[in-house]
């Protein structure tokens, strides 16, 4: 039956040997005569080669311009044209053996326009996209009976099949037949289905195959999923065994015997089997919820969700249809697989669900498998990170633990910092593969400080960070690195704070040398790191030396900072030669012009100390020449006093009156260094008398005289 006409063969015996001059002829459904009949719009003969011969086979496209007539001698004869105009057909004989052909279809695809041809021996294929080009393709060496062939479309592919039923095998030195239905594609043979008894008729119903079989003594007769009721009768001696097969979900839905059975006919979106007895029988579909249905009450789960996403059933439904499985295998014992249909839960149901049935340690690889599937659909919390590192801990495989968290081919698909906290806790080393693998340095550096202290590989890692981090790293961890590794923290500080450039890279770039770069220096601030030196003076000293000597513009802290240390060190000193040694360095230091020091906090340091060079020298840069005579009388240093008060009186002449003063206060002074002022005085006196004569020196000379 086909939309627009009926193509039947039809034999007429008039003048003829019976059946062997067939003719074609087609009728208009939609178009009747007077007595309300379809009307036949084409008559013509079927004779290939004008060699008389009958017809076993026809098949005609579905868009009425090719058609096919197959013959007993292995002939087929090839319409090309609308089939409803005889004037416009042209044929082509294509000859294929000289055994019957038992079954023809047509099958287009995107590309090129297939025959398949069935005989009785073989399968062959014809490519007859190109009109009197057509290609001949073997397929197989199979054959079948009339009626066995079948083109089986569905939404995927569509396969020719077959029903063979002599096909011995040689299995173990014994001959065995085997009674199955063979798919075949362009490439050629496909999956086959085993049925048994010997094939009748094949006919395809949406995605059920029905298969029409002798049927056998030995056949079981086992319930289908699908049922039927019918009248009980008594044994008769034909009786065809009718099988539907649902080749998309490989299951058999129906298996009935019937008597005879004459036709299998597909008409108004159901199927009607013709008995031999003049009954017709009508199969139909049930509708998908009772399938499922029917399908759990016997624990066909698998089958059952096949057949619900063959039709497309919600996610909703299938999520519970899996749950539902899994609860059944679980139930069995069959926890391996229950996990599985579990996972095709995850983002449905919820995790702690499955987990809690699973949190049992004899169970722990099951939920293993849970847990990473969880992960990898990015779905999992940090609760569950930490869950499946320790299942891989208990489990005792290091190597699964380290396949898990050093992704290299695929994201990451969980928590990084959790998975090494747990690491951490079982082991170290993979927590700081992790760690240095993701970049994260705060991780890396305590792992490395607090857990294995491992000092210098921590520097040798912040020394390869940018400046940002490493400052930063630096400023966090620089006080324990001081304490552990001080050699090697100072040289890495001494980078930091004058030019820094991450040890992994070249100093100079490939932008530098072009020109299409400038140059850039990052440098920190000293101040930020001085703090960490408190407990190791000697290194500070070589720190602060070092800054000073390759960039001398630096804030008063990082002098004054030096200044107090070379001062403790120098106080410190009891071998005459160094202290000497170290006098002179700070003297040079506090005489250095660039050197921006605070000198009120240098004067205090020099005071605390008592560093004689550094007072004086303050002193005299600040012109406090009074400071330096006091100072000296307060050392009870005579010579130094009125040495200073000649080097200084003439831009503070009340310098001898105070000398004189402190002189006179002082009993112990030599008589001759008091003549010596004296005399001093008193030649200044005559030259300088109208300064003398303003001030209040004869005043203070007359009372010191008295």
């Amino acid at each position: 039956m086909l939309n627009k006409a009926i193509t039947t063969i039809t034999r007429h015996f008039q003048e003829d040997e019976p059946g062997v001059n067939p003719l074609i002829k087609v009728w208009n459904l939609e178009k009747q005569d007077k007595h309300g009949n379809p009307t036949c719009v084409r008559i013509s003969r079927a004779i290939p080669n004008n060699k008389p011969t009958p017809a076993t086979a026809l098949c005609v496209h579905e868009n009425l311009n090719l058609m096919a007539v197959g013959f007993h001698d292995g002939s087929i004869v090839l319409f090309r044209g609308d089939v409803c105009r005889e004037r416009t057909n042209k044929q082509k004989v294509l000859k294929d053996g000289s055994v019957p052909v038992t079954g023809l279809a047509f099958r287009t695809t995107a590309k090129f326009l297939y025959l398949y041809v069935s005989t009785t021996s073989s399968v062959v294929l014809f490519n007859i996209t190109v009109k009197d080009k057509e290609i001949k393709v073997h397929l197989d060496g199979l054959g079948c009976t009339k009626r066995c062939s079948v083109l089986a479309e569905t939404v995927q592919d569509a396969n020719f099949m077959i029903g063979c039923d002599d096909v011995r095998l040689f299995l173990y030195f014994k001959v065995t037949t085997l009674c199955a239905v063979y798919c075949y594609t362009p490439d050629g043979r496909g999956p086959c289905y085993a049925v048994e008894g010997q094939k009748v008729l094949l006919q395809w119903f949406r995605s059920y195959l029905v298969i029409v079989a002798k049927e056998d003594k030995n056949m079981s007769r086992s319930s289908s999923t699908i049922t039927t009721s019918t009248t009980s009768e008594p044994a008769e001696r034909d009786k065809h065994m009718v099988t539907v097969l649902d080749i998309q979900n490989k299951f058999l839905v129906f298996s009935a015997p019937i008597k005879e059975v004459k036709a299998v006919l597909v008409e108004w979106g159901t199927l009607y089997i013709l008995g031999g007895d003049h009954r017709v029988f009508q199969l139909s579909e049930k509708d998908l919820q009772s399938k499922l249905t029917l399908l759990f009450k016997k624990n066909l789960y698998d089958v059952s969700i096949r057949i619900a996403k063959s039709q497309q059933y919600d996610a909703e439904g299938l999520v519970d249809m899996f749950r539902q499985y899994g609860d059944h295998l679980y139930t069995k014992g069959d926890h391996t697989a229950a996990v599985d249909q579990y996972i095709k839960t995850i983002g449905k149901l919820e995790p702690s669900y499955v987990i809690r049935k699973y949190l049992d340690s004899q169970h722990i690889d099951q939920l293993t498998t849970y847990l990473q599937a969880l992960h990898k659909q990015g779905l999992a919390t940090e609760d569950h990170t930490t869950l499946l590192l320790n299942c891989y801990t208990k489990q005792g495989k290091p190597e699964k633990l380290k396949e898990f968290i050093m992704t290299r081919d695929r994201e990451v698909d969980f928590d990084v910092e959790i998975a090494i906290k747990v690491c951490r806790q079982a082991s170290s080393e993979d927590a700081l593969m992790l760690a240095k693998k993701h970049g994260l340095h705060d991780w890396y550096l305590k792992i490395q400080i607090e857990d294995k202290e491992n000092y210098k590989e921590a520097l040798d890692y912040i020394s390869c960070l940018e400046f940002e981090e490493a400052e930063a790293n630096m400023k966090r961890y620089g006080n324990v690195l001081i304490q552990n590794a001080p050699e090697e923290s100072t040289e890495f500080l001494k980078k930091l704070c004058t030019e820094y450039r991450p040890s992994n890279k070249p100093l100079v770039d490939v932008g530098m040398l072009d020109g299409s770069t400038a140059p850039s220096v990052d440098r920190a601030s000293p101040e930020d790191f001085i703090h960490l030196f408190l407990n190791n003076s000697e290194r500070l000293v070589e720190f602060l030396e070092h800054l000073v000597k390759v960039q001398p513009r630096w804030s008063a802290l990082v002098y004054n900072t030096l200044i107090e240390h070379y001062l403790h060190v120098w106080s410190s000193l009891e071998d005459a030669v160094s202290r000497a040694q170290c006098e002179q360095k700070i003297v040079r230091l506090l005489q250095n012009s660039e050197a921006n020091y605070d000198k009120d906090q240098t004067l205090i340091l020099c005071q605390i100390h008592n560093f004689r060079s550094g007072i004086l020298y303050l002193y005299e840069e600040s012109k406090l020449y009074q400071h330096i005579v006091q100072y000296h009388i307060r050392q009870r240093d005579y010579k130094a006093v009125v040495a200073s008060c000649r080097r200084f009186g003439h831009q503070d002449p009340n310098l001898w009156v105070q000398a004189l003063w402190s002189c006179a206060k002082n009993s112990d002074m030599p008589s001759d260094l008091l003549a010596e002022i004296l005399s001093v005085i008193g030649d200044t006196q005559h030259t300088c008398a109208a300064d003398f004569s303003r001030s209040s020196t004869p005043y203070v000379l007359s009372m010191i005289l008295l």
